[in-house]
């Protein structure tokens, strides 16, 4: 693999938590690291963060609201107009609607399930709107955040108008984003893009995961290590359309490998 500091890192989510963390890993390895979060003042408070800390001069940073897919496609426009290649693209960016109540339904602005839209269609649209980055790379890997919380698709009741609960929305989403991992990389395998997702961890002390659990269970630090083992490793610069719980290979829900 290209050495870390000749390689450019978009990570999606990436003013908080896991994500913030991730940036804080690769800028102080020596990479270029864009950040995307929805408030321009968090994403300036952040990337100052990090120069300070890495003295990583090679930090900028993107602002969009994933719950709006204009939004990402002015992101996306962005990013090719500021770079002719992306190395890494880290889709870390998530939502867990914890403050529902009574099961109430929380949609985008396009009207589309708060979590299908922020979880899936958000980092689909980027994906494949980035592609001309990515494929001007020398082998480019893209990372997709998802869970081991997956409950499968009711393709009928994809938007959950029937039997909704914030927990199935969020499971939904993740199983959505892990099997746009396995078919991004058979579409993908003979333009050397690497594509794999990972669970970083079960409820990593993370703001969303404090405002819907309470008490986390692991630290967040280890997700972070985790998305940048993905990213960069030599132990997995071979791999591609693979699914791990933290660094290790395992096997998604079933739905996911099923072609039809």
């Amino acid at each position: 693999m290209k050495r870390i500091r000749e390689l450019f890192a978009l990570i999606t989510g990436s003013t908080d938590g896991i994500g913030k963390l991730t940036a804080h890993r690769l800028a102080q390895m020596g990479a270029g690291v864009l950040l995307h979060g929805r408030d321009p003042e968090k994403c300036r408070t952040v990337r100052d963060e990090i120069w300070e800390a890495s003295g990583n001069p090679k930090l900028e940073y993107y602002v969009a609201d994933f719950s709006s897919l204009p939004d990402v496609r002015h992101m996306a426009a962005s990013v090719l107009e500021s770079h002719e290649r992306l190395d890494i693209l880290i889709n870390n960016a998530g939502v867990f609607p914890a403050s529902s109540v009574n099961d109430q339904r929380f949609l985008s602005a396009q009207g589309h399930d708060l979590c299908f839209a922020v979880n899936y269609l958000a980092p689909f649209l980027l994906t494949h709107l980035l592609l001309p980055c990515l494929q001007a790379a020398n082998n480019p890997t893209v990372v997709n955040v998802v869970s081991a919380a997956q409950e499968s698709i009711d393709f009928e009741n994809i938007m959950l108008m029937d039997d909704y609960s914030p927990m199935r929305a969020y499971a939904q989403s993740k199983l959505a984003l892990t099997m746009f991992t396995f078919e991004m990389h058979d579409r993908l395998k003979d333009k050397n893009i690497r594509v794999n997702c990972l669970h970083p961890g079960s409820l990593l002390d993370t703001k969303m995961v404090r405002e819907a659990f309470s008490e986390p269970l692991g630290s967040a630090e280890s997700g972070a290590e985790a998305e940048v083992h993905l990213a960069t490793s030599p132990d997995v610069e071979n791999v591609s359309g693979a699914y791990f719980e933290a660094m290790r290979p395992a096997k998604a829900h079933s739905q996911a490998y099923d072609q039809q």
